[in-house]
């Protein structure tokens, strides 16, 4: 799974990589700041069931805080993107490009409208992000409109001749992680199912590609710099013009703050938490103790949190659908081979089985399978069971196969 960061320069993007990673990245106030993408690992917010199973785990794979489990997954920052990016301008070929492989997009915006649309410094307030949305859109939009467009007739005339034209449209896409599934769903989504391509206009052309940039690489509009006093009216209107997005108010910078003075030891504070402690006053340098109280009065108070964590579950868990799942190999126990409890989690889609889970373990396990054990209810479960969130569940195969 890998979780793009886009926008427009200048919006904070980078500083947003560096708080959702802690990642060391060049981060300064003019545009063109990341040239090659940075890539890190940040992590997903979930309840542990080791409270539920009243056991103290030893995860592997992720980690586990207080009874919350941190699940690691890969984000990469990318160039930032102006005008006309499709067509090279800036390094706009070099953006699209790294976006091929994303799964999801965490599109960071200006929310408090204080840079234009080529990344420049102007007045808070002066700039709407919602064009800014629409733009960075519109450029994903050409982009892929201009890779079908260049052999638009071949593979128009092959689909007619050969038929299978949802295949021949997913093989063309597969390097940019299209599947068939969405080039089915955007299809009829579209309404372009029973439509002969070769009759196709352009705006038939446009609207599909739009309507699979919104199923194949999804996004949640991250409204950064949500701190600063225009960005809250900026925000409401936000979440009313663009209903059809998952709006998450955020301050990277406050974030950021917040994760290195838990790392240096001066708060006690999770990723995704909707206050801090400060440990020892005395080590607080007054300018340092008015930091952290502009951000607990102006972020935590006024939104809840930072919504870097937000942004990342919402991305995670409600755009992707994906589930949390806890193999052991003893359902007793929880444990694996080396007596660890719940030492690892999985995020699988809604709707994986378990023999499929088996098969993400290992190829040997998945082909060797012959039935899994939830270790809640002890009961067997045969391998077209649907894992649910949280499941824990041992499987068990055949040996000597």
């Amino acid at each position: 799974m890998l979780i793009g960061v886009i926008g427009k320069t200048n919006v904070g993007k980078s500083t947003f990589f560096a708080a959702a990673t802690l990642a060391t990245v060049e981060i300064a106030n003019h545009p063109f700041t990341t040239i090659k993408p940075n890539v890190g690992v940040g992590y997903v917010r979930k309840k542990c069931v080791c409270k539920e199973f009243g056991v103290k785990d030893n995860p592997r794979n992720s980690i586990c805080i207080n009874g919350e489990r941190f699940i690691p997954v890969t984000l990469i920052d990318v160039a930032g993107l102006i005008p006309e990016a499709h067509k090279g301008r800036g390094l706009g070929n070099k953006f699209l490009d790294d976006l091929r492989k994303a799964d999801v997009l965490l599109h960071v915006v200006d929310a408090s409208g204080s840079t234009d649309a080529e990344g420049r410094p102007v007045p808070p307030g002066t700039y709407d992000p919602v064009e800014e949305v629409r733009l960075i859109q519109r450029e994903v939009d050409l982009w892929l409109f201009q890779i079908l467009q260049k052999d638009w007739r071949r593979l128009v005339h092959k689909a007619e001749s050969e038929g299978k034209f949802e295949d021949l449209l997913a093989e063309r896409l597969a390097g940019l992680s299209i599947t068939k599934t969405h080039v089915v769903k955007a299809l009829r989504d579209a309404k372009l199912e029973n439509t002969k391509p070769s009759s196709w206009r352009s705006e038939e052309l446009m609207l599909f590609v739009s309507t699979l940039r919104k199923i194949a690489k999804p996004s949640v509009i991250v409204a950064n710099k949500a701190d600063i006093s225009e960005a809250q009216d900026i925000i409401k209107k936000m979440t009313k013009e663009l209903k059809d997005e998952i709006v998450v108010p955020t301050s990277a910078l406050a974030e950021l703050v917040l994760r290195r003075a838990a790392k240096k030891g001066y708060i006690k504070y999770l990723p995704g938490d909707p206050d801090f402690e400060v440990v020892d006053e005395s080590k607080l340098k007054p300018k340092e103790r008015k930091g952290l109280e502009y951000i607990r009065e102006h972020v935590l108070r006024k939104w809840g949190s930072t919504g870097v964590q937000q942004a990342l579950n919402k991305a995670v868990f409600e755009v992707l659908e994906m589930i949390a799942v806890y193999p052991v190999e003893d359902p007793v126990k929880l444990t694996d081979h080396e007596g660890r409890v719940l030492p690892d989690v999985f995020l699988v889609k809604k709707g994986t089985t378990a023999r499929e889970l088996a098969y993400k373990i290992h190829t040997d396990l998945g082909r060797t399978f012959l039935y899994a054990i939830d270790a809640r209810s002890k009961r067997r479960l045969g391998e077209n069971y649907v894992l649910q969130d949280n499941d824990v569940i041992s499987i068990v195969a055949a040996k000597g196969r």
